[in-house]
């Protein structure tokens, strides 16, 4: 692709398109499009799928028209007065706090827990082999950028890049209320911060679609890592046979019943982190270490609990009758959403960015190759499943936004192996972090 394009904005770096109900109908569109043409058996768009999985598609476009100015996740204005004026789209906002829980519930519905458990010990070795490779890849990569461009990894105080970085290491292993308690403890300056949150952006999305085009060759990757995929299989197996015995026509019925579940265990797990998440917060704030603080800031943050509460509820609900909508369709609807969230998350990626600053990019690349390499290494070592190191890695990597969203590629009923995973990144994101930054001071000095 030619990145040097004309973009369709304005001095103000307005997108062409900033009503979110256009937009939304433009995502899609384009998921109407990868749907229609992935199902064409004959011909160019047969050959292209078995090279391109959809998922990556769904990913990719919206990230396409954002580069090209169509669309954007976030612009500036400029008024009147001559005063600027941030905008924002809601639509990920959307599809993160309401659709992704909705569709947690309805992948979980038929879940059987006991089975996700005897998924084994491989994928807690593939987590954390991923959460190591962040803490030991962002000093690698300042010591082997440092030797090319020492001025990239330098700075002084609050402008030292390594603070900045460590911002990075809260989010690549917890999340973003990890990354915000890096901040605080780091106290980077706060100026030079959008410019981490973009290499966050970039580097994540790109490693992120290099793991979906590898979902569509997960079983040329299981035979080169000899991997055992008798578990997964089972798993898979055992929820397709129960949905075969309770599939049915759905009616009209059948899908309002299935939305009220969703949304009424959304609505539920939104009531419950509107209150636990500012009490956590107090309780959090009123511990002496500040140690302790740091290590439990996730427990202040209103997306963690409303993701473990929709995924708990959800649980509960397989051991009840309503499991059985599961033969309506009930996980294809979850899947619905997901993709909308997908699509969502690659509005955020313009590609034309990747230039902007190379330096920082560069150390994001490298500390996102050392972290691909360690799980090859380890997923090569103890024969572990690709569904393992690519759930392992975004449990890390994207969190609970995109750890399901990569577990239910391989199918919907993995989904909740992506969440809890997820959780365990936010339990260590900050102490974990803080390990990483300490060796890339360390690193940044040399």
């Amino acid at each position: 692709m030619v990145f040097c394009v004309y973009k369709l904005t304005n001095m103000e770096n307005t997108p062409l398109i900033t009503n979110d109900a256009i937009v939304f109908g433009f995502l899609m569109l384009a998921l109407g499009f990868v749907f229609y043409t992935e199902n064409i058996k004959t011909g160019f768009w047969s050959k292209f799928y078995k090279i391109v999985p959809g998922l990556f598609m769904a990913y990719m476009l919206p990230a396409v028209l954002t580069s090209f100015g169509l669309i954007s996740p976030e612009w500036e204005t400029v008024d009147a007065a001559g005063a600027i004026e941030s905008h924002k789209s809601s639509i990920y906002h959307v599809s993160s706090r309401y659709l992704l829980p909705a569709a947690l519930v309805l992948m979980t519905l038929s879940i059987d827990l006991k089975s996700v458990f005897n998924l084994g010990w491989k994928a807690l070795i593939m987590f954390f082999t991923g959460t190591i490779g962040i803490i030991i890849g962002g000093p690698i990569a300042i010591l082997l950028i440092s030797m090319v461009s020492p001025e990239t990894v330098g700075g002084i105080g609050p402008d030292a890049v390594w603070r900045g970085l460590s911002t990075l290491a809260g989010s690549w292993i917890g999340g973003g209320a990890n990354q915000t308690a890096m901040l605080e403890i780091y106290g980077y300056n706060q100026k030079l911060y959008g410019g981490m949150v973009f290499v966050d952006i970039v580097v994540a999305n790109i490693w992120m679609a290099i793991i979906l085009i590898g979902i569509g060759k997960r079983d040329r990757i299981n035979k080169w890592l000899k991997a055992d995929t008798a578990s997964i299989e089972a798993l898979k197996e055992k929820v397709s046979t129960f949905t075969e015995s309770v599939k049915r026509t759905p009616t009209l019925t059948d899908y309002m019943i299935i939305l009220a579940i969703a949304f009424g265990a959304v609505s539920f797990a939104h009531l419950c982190s509107g209150f636990l998440a500012p009490f956590f917060k107090n309780v959090v704030a009123g511990i002496a270490s500040a140690t302790t603080r740091n290590m439990l800031t996730f427990l202040g943050s209103s997306f963690f609990w409303m993701i473990s509460i929709s995924t708990l509820i959800a649980i509960l609900l397989s051991y009840t009758k309503a499991k059985n909508y599961e033969g309506a369709g009930a996980s294809k609807i979850g899947s619905i959403f997901i993709y909308i969230l997908v699509a969502s998350i690659g509005m955020k990626m313009d590609l034309t960015m990747i230039f902007d600053n190379v330096g920082l990019i560069a150390i994001g690349v490298v500390w996102m190759t050392i972290h691909a390499i360690l799980l090859i290494l380890v997923a090569k070592l103890i024969k572990a499943p690709y569904f393992f190191l690519a759930v392992g890695s975004q449990a890390n990597v994207g969190g609970a936004a995109s750890a399901p969203i990569v577990a239910s590629a391989f199918h919907p009923s993995l989904a909740t192996v992506g969440v809890l995973l997820a959780v365990f990144g936010y339990a260590v994101g900050t102490i974990a972090a803080i390990g990483c930054t300490i060796l890339m001071q360390i690193a940044a000095a040399n």
